[in-house]
């Protein structure tokens, strides 16, 4: 386990909780869609995916539903995909070799990244999230908040979305940032932009201003990933 992100085989995920999560990430579908399909009310699938519950007479339905093997779901036998039978409103393509897990921080310990004597450990948060996603340096998830970056048409990004935050990714002109400004001990979350050689932090939402970038901001990191609130 590295200090910020830990490698899954698919065949490691060893709770229910967890390859009930990835199933239906698999499908595409958030847990209100998900429920609806299954005839069944969303808190059923919650509590699975939290762990609260550890087995429900409805697995077989929901790895149908998802694409998935239904003794994998059910007791982590097998791959994920194999021996799926029946119709599925899901393709199966070759799923990834691996996955990674990444904390879910605070915008407050987000903005004091920098001054941070190390990554994250392992245990850092109670929160953490999968993604197919291969970090160059230290990377963390953060919860959208406020509407700044919600956009009428294009790209938006709505509040309680959450994105995956690389430390060491590129950063350049057309890329989605988290910065820290002087004036905050927050976080931010801005689109790069350039103008004329000045750069700026750009909300999404035009009735935001703009933010110069002047050498007492700095970027912390680049939003890579973006997963839908459930």
């Amino acid at each position: 386990m590295q200090g910020h992100k830990g490698t899954y085989k698919l065949t490691d995920m060893t709770t229910l909780a967890e390859r009930m999560k990835l199933a239906r990430k698999h499908a595409n579908l958030t847990q209100k869609a998900l429920a609806e399909k299954a005839g069944v009310e969303q808190p059923v699938i919650s509590q699975l995916e939290t762990g609260k519950n550890q087995q429900s007479v409805h697995l077989a339905k929901f790895a149908h539903l998802c694409g998935v093997s239904a003794i994998w779901l059910s007791d982590g036998i097998g791959s994920m995909t194999d021996k799926v039978t029946g119709e599925s409103n899901v393709s199966m393509a070759k799923q990834p070799a691996e996955l990674y897990r990444y904390p879910v921080i605070s915008w407050v310990s987000a903005g004091a990244w920098e001054e941070a004597v190390q990554p994250y450990p392992d245990g850092f948060s109670d929160r953490y999230e999968l993604s197919d996603y291969d970090s160059k340096g230290p990377a963390f998830w953060l919860e959208v908040k406020g509407d700044s970056m919600t956009a009428p048409t294009g790209t938006s990004v709505p509040e309680g979305m959450l994105i995956l935050v690389d430390t060491e990714a590129d950063v350049k002109p057309g890329k989605l940032v988290i910065a820290k400004l002087p004036a905050s001990n927050e976080a931010t979350f801005k689109k790069l932009v350039d103008d004329g050689g000045v750069r700026y932090l750009k909300p999404l939402n035009p009735a935001y201003k703009m933010v110069e970038l002047d050498e007492n901001c700095r970027i912390i990191g680049v939003a890579v990933r973006m997963t839908g609130k459930l």
